[in-house]
């Protein structure tokens, strides 16, 4: 079943311990979609300006990806560039030059008006409703947000969590909307605002998934180096949605699996640079790592108290 996804797509000059890229493909739309895309087939609507080369564009289109809603006009795409230290979990954003996306208005070709599932990337709240507008009868909308629309709009971006069926954020993020340090509780409160499925990024150490009563966790796969983190969140959202759209299910043990798959994803995206490690992946890879995942996660169920 086709995804259509909302979002950026961009290039990011990214800076580590060990090595510098400048100009690299980035931008969350992008990273959602080439994840999603072992999965589903996508569609995609965001913008580029005319310095945006054909080769990235062949590699979208070879992987699946419509981009009829892919907008071209004049002038510099999206860049953005951050720095991370020896800690790759705290970064430091250096610049964000909007460029072309400053003035991005999402509009739906028709033939991507009539998708069943939809993912709202992290833009304004706004520009998400927009979407959803625009959108005509989806079977699941699952949204992502960051902490720059929480401080900025949140009245808005309440109303988008109210047409959602699902929220993905961090867990800084997840505090800062539910208003309290629990997650659990944090989840709760955000599921009150709509959203039936809430789930709780946490980098290096797995998702929360949050459906109601029923509560589910997947580790993170674990990995002897990371490379590059950027894009792991997005990349997360992408094998996600992919999975349940080919699944069609949102029971919760669907959604557990959905969240594996996701994780998987986002531990290749972060052992090189960009997008470099999802350019050479193969569905092989990644059930191999999907299984290994499923016996770290394993323990006997059997009584400790017999």
């Amino acid at each position: 079943m086709t995804i259509l996804v909302v979002g950026s797509v961009a290039f990011d000059t990214i800076e580590t311990p060990a090595e510098r890229r400048e100009q690299i493909l980035g931008g969350a739309a992008n990273y959602f979609s080439l994840a999603a895309s072992f999965f589903s087939p996508v569609q995609l609507v965001a913008v580029v300006g005319d310095d945006f080369p054909q080769e990235h564009l062949d590699l979208l289109q070879g992987r699946g990806v419509d981009l009829t809603g892919l907008q071209r006009v004049p002038g510099k795409t999206f860049h953005w560039s951050g720095r991370y230290g020896e800690n790759c979990n705290e970064r430091e954003t250096l610049a964000t030059d909007l460029n072309v996306y400053a003035d991005f208005r999402p509009t739906l070709p028709l033939a991507y008006r009539a998708a069943r599932y939809v993912f709202l990337a992290n833009i304004h709240p706004e520009l998400q409703l927009e979407v959803l507008d625009q959108v005509e009868a989806p079977t699941f909308v699952a949204a992502d947000t960051m902490n720059l629309w929480i401080d900025t709009s949140l009245d808005t971006l309440k109303k988008v969590l109210g047409r959602v069926d699902a929220l993905l954020l961090n867990e800084g993020e997840a505090r800062q909307i539910g208003g309290t340090c629990n997650l659990l509780e944090a989840g709760r409160a955000i599921a009150a605002m709509g959203p039936k499925t809430v789930v709780i990024k946490l980098g290096e150490y797995g998702a929360i998934i949050l459906q109601g009563e029923a509560r589910r966790f997947v580790p993170a796969f674990p990995l002897s180096e990371v490379v590059d983190p950027t894009g792991a969140g997005d990349t997360f959202g992408g094998g996600f949605l992919g999975y349940i759209a080919r699944a069609g299910s949102t029971a919760p043990e669907s959604l557990h699996r959905a969240a594996a798959v996701g994780s998987v994803l986002g531990s290749f995206v972060c052992q090189d640079f960009g997008i470099d490690r999802l350019k050479s992946l193969t569905e092989a890879e990644i059930e191999a790592r999907f299984d290994a995942l499923t016996r770290y996660a394993g323990y006997d169920p059997a009584p400790l108290f017999a």
